[in-house]
């Protein structure tokens, strides 16, 4: 079905890529249809704009299918006559990150404001390379930081700025779980993650997260030192054929933060989870600690902070996670990528303050590729400043 022309007020937003996984799910369904079904964007003068979505792809069965499932009138398998259509400023990218910068690229020359999923490219260079011709032509950009609208990672930001820590010392996180070889039990994860050719690797995948809710938090990073492995050699996919795993499955990174935070992040798709959540970190600081998943929030201050004293003659006996604080959920929190979707919009729409941009993207693709360095140099790898 060709595009059409919209009535006001609405705003058109072509998404390319929305039959993927997080295409659909997180920014389709439970972001702009979401958005749709609230009746649009809240402005700040009360009124509200209404969402329009167009989507694009390769397959017109699979897009209308999509479409007449959720009442969408708009889809096309050609992306050039999307980004011809003026009712439709926003250009939104779900892409595998391989065919990302080309589309993007064509995007910002049709001149439509761009979001997009991380990483924003393959390399730095890419990376910066969009940030500059966006800044150029004027266009409004975001890059998904979902993250930081967990949750847990609330529940952390509200802690930081109260001053619960004192001085943060350091910070470790464990992120991941067994993704299954493919033989005996289907991989809960597309081959392609595992194949360096096609775009894969964990680095590439989790760093453009960890820089950006590292400096949002703690503060920017100075240097990296990661060490990338391959635990897994061979996987069967997706047809029941056994495949080399050329990328990375597993990262361990040590990060210095510019105040002199170190952390430390532990990235696996081969490690059986023993924590409560798919990622946990633990704050730690003079005045208090805190362990943060995605969701849950506990917390020790220093003055119950109780004081071990190992005997390793003797059982230990005491519980000392019952030392832990749960802090509650005060607030009323809506899925992260709604809440950064209606962000963004707020940007194009009346110019609101949004600093997620293509730059910080470029930040996250440097971090990825000064990982990737560090561990074939087997060395430290300073990161200065960013700049355009």
């Amino acid at each position: 079905m060709a595009p059409q022309s919209l009535s006001t007020p609405s705003i058109g937003i072509i998404m390319n890529g929305v039959s993927g996984r997080m295409g659909y799910r997180q920014h389709l369904l439970r972001s702009i249809l979401a958005i749709r079904e609230q009746g649009g964007v809240l402005l700040a003068d009360g009124s509200r704009v209404q969402i329009v979505p167009m989507l694009v792809g390769r397959s017109i069965p699979k897009l209308r299918e999509l479409a007449e499932k959720h009442g969408i009138e708009h889809y096309t398998a050609d992306l050039d006559e999307a980004l011809a259509n003026p009712d439709f400023p926003i250009y939104a990218d779900f892409l595998v990150t391989t065919a990302r910068v080309d589309a993007i690229r064509r995007a910002i020359a049709a001149g439509k404001h761009i979001y997009t999923e991380k990483p924003t490219a393959e390399s730095f260079e890419d990376a910066l390379e969009l940030a500059r011709l966006a800044r150029d032509k004027g266009v409004k950009n975001g890059v998904v930081h979902d993250k930081l609208y967990l949750p847990g990672f609330q529940k952390l930001r509200r802690l930081i700025d109260s001053g619960f820590f004192g001085r943060i010392l350091s910070v470790r996180g464990e992120f991941g779980y067994w993704v299954f070889e493919g033989d005996w039990q289907a991989a809960q994860r597309p081959s392609w993650n595992y194949r360096s050719e096609d775009g894969g690797g964990i680095v590439s995948d989790m760093f453009a997260h960890w820089n950006y809710v590292i400096e949002n938090l703690f503060g920017r990073i100075e240097s990296v030192y990661a060490r990338a492995v391959t635990h897994i050699p061979t996987r069967v996919d997706e047809n029941g054929k056994q495949y080399e795993a050329t990328a990375d499955d597993a990262a361990y990174g040590i990060f210095e933060v510019e105040n002199g935070v170190l952390v430390q992040l532990n990235s696996s798709w081969a490690v059986r989870v023993n924590r409560k959540e798919l990622v946990e970190f633990q704050v730690d600081g003079t005045l208090g600690s805190a362990v943060v998943g995605l969701f849950g929030c506990r917390i020790q201050p220093r003055n119950a902070t109780p004081k071990p004293v190992w005997n390793p003659d003797l059982k230990e006996t005491h519980d000392y996670f019952a030392d832990w604080i749960e802090v509650p959920d005060n607030d009323v929190y809506e899925n992260g990528f709604k809440v950064q979707w209606e962000q963004f919009l707020l940007h194009v729409l009346e110019d609101a303050p949004y600093e997620f941009d293509l730059l910080a993207g470029a930040r996250g693709v440097r971090l990825s590729e000064e990982g990737l360095r560090s561990s074939a140099e087997g060395r430290r790898i300073d990161l200065p400043p960013v700049t355009l």
